[in-house]
């Protein structure tokens, strides 16, 4: 049941949200996709505290009843956050929770379960957790990407009409990409990562994971308008509307059915009515390259002193990539923080004009677990490589599946806001799915 559907559903009547709340658990429960790290004992009460509200008149706004789940980075009070390390095994239960959880509550969501991530949020393939790899529902032997990786196969499985997730270089829109979801990557600090275990703060960005194009509209409505109240996607003209196509060899996709879902993809805004451009970014390769140094200082500053006392806590993985900027000069990373701001620029320049740009999420569909490179293409880069700039510039971003035959695997397409902010490219992905 979509989100529209769903709502519909319990305001009137038809479903109560502790029929809804018991369905998913049971879902939860029988999951065979290892999304899920714990599930909320309250969860049940609360959703027959939202079904009295509903007897008595009281409607929240669209999430009213609506099952969510969210990324086992965030607090939710009664549950531990464990990050999906043996670090935070011992973790005691949360007594507080952010202004991204508390507003879920306030708009009458219940929350039902903590799900799976990549180690600390530290890799976009999403099979590196003390609880083992969680796997595609399209095929269990491919990752779901990450790091929100439980997040979006929760939400591609059925389970789930919404999941919150993080995105500090892909981790966000990869998933979605790969489990063939919708994933919205906020602008920068438009949502609080208060109460969110952290990654690389100057780049950590809380988002969502939704069925649909709508129901990802309806969630960032909810998320961020004062009143909470939600107004549904904007009508999915987008006549006139700027797209950009990035056409540097540094865009260019692997899998060359993403390379064809993305040439689809504008022909089919192209129709509607929108006008396209072919966009040049010479500055590209050097403002990626000052990720990793980023990421990497900021997520090892986090992690050194833990590093220092357990290092045998940590999945070898997740340790070896922390240490291996352990000796990156307090220089390198103050000069990646500078090229950041004089290239992220120089890019604003280069796509002067544009509305939005368009690109492949990925350079590669889902990849076997545990698989370093496929065909000698490795897998983390690709993984990374076309989402990363737009955390570095802070502009907001999503993925959207492709419309594709079925039985393939999910090919995911990226559209950023350059002069749109978060409803509009939600606009123009509504115009390429017609959803």
């Amino acid at each position: 049941m979509s989100l529209r559907d769903l709502s519909l559903a319990l305001r009137s009547g038809e479903l109560s949200p502790v029929e809804h709340v018991r369905d998913t658990l049971e879902r939860l429960r029988a999951d065979e996709h290892n999304a899920v790290v714990l599930l909320d004992d309250s969860a049940v009460a609360t959703a027959e505290e939202r079904a009295a509200e509903l007897r008595r008149g009281e409607w929240r706004g669209p999430l009213h009843g609506v099952a969510v789940g969210v990324k086992d980075l965030f607090d939710v009070v009664g549950l531990p956050t464990r990050a999906g390390s043996n670090v935070l095994a011992d973790a005691p239960a949360a007594t507080s929770e952010g202004p991204v959880v508390a507003r879920l509550r306030e708009a009458g969501a219940v929350i039902v379960a903590k799900l799976h991530t990549h180690e600390f949020a530290y890799g976009p393939t999403g099979d590196v957790s003390a609880t083992g790899p969680a796997l595609n529902p399209h095929d269990r032997t491919r990752i779901t990407g990450g790091s929100s990786s439980g997040s979006a196969a929760a939400v591609a499985a059925g389970h789930l009409p919404l999941a919150l997730g993080t995105d500090t270089g892909a981790s966000v829109r990869t998933p979605a990409a790969l489990c063939g979801v919708v994933g919205l990557k906020p602008a920068f600090g438009t949502l609080s990562a208060d109460g969110v275990f952290p990654l690389a703060e100057s780049l950590d960005t809380v988002g969502l994971l939704a069925s649909d194009v709508h129901s990802a509209s309806v969630a960032w409505d909810v998320l961020s308008r004062p009143d909470g109240t939600g107004g549904g996607i904007q009508q999915p003209g987008v006549r006139g509307t700027h797209v950009g196509v990035l056409v540097d060899e540094f865009w260019q996709a692997v899998d060359p059915v993403l390379a064809g879902a993305v040439a689809d993809a504008v022909q089919t805004l192209e129709k509607a009515g929108a006008e396209i451009f072919e966009i040049r970014t010479p500055m590209i390769e050097e403002l990626a390259a000052a990720y990793a140094r980023i990421a990497g200082g900021e997520a090892y500053a986090t992690h050194r002193a833990w590093l220092a006392e357990r290092r045998a806590d940590y999945q070898p993985a997740t340790a070896e990539r922390l240490l291996a900027v352990a000796d990156q000069p307090a220089y390198a990373y103050v000069e990646a923080q500078r090229a950041r701001r004089r290239l992220g620029a120089a890019l604003r320049e280069a796509v002067a004009g544009m509305d939005v740009l368009i690109s492949a999420t990925t350079r590669l569909r889902a990849t076997p677990i545990g698989a370093d490179e496929v065909d000698g293409t490795p897998v983390r880069p690709s993984m990374l490589g076309l989402t990363s700039p737009f955390n570095l510039t802070g502009w907001p971003a999503l993925s959207v599946p492709a419309p594709l035959p079925a039985g393939e695997l999910p090919a995911g397409i990226q559209l950023v806001g350059v002069d749109l902010e978060e409803r509009g490219i939600l606009r123009v992905a509504g115009a390429i799915t017609r959803s």
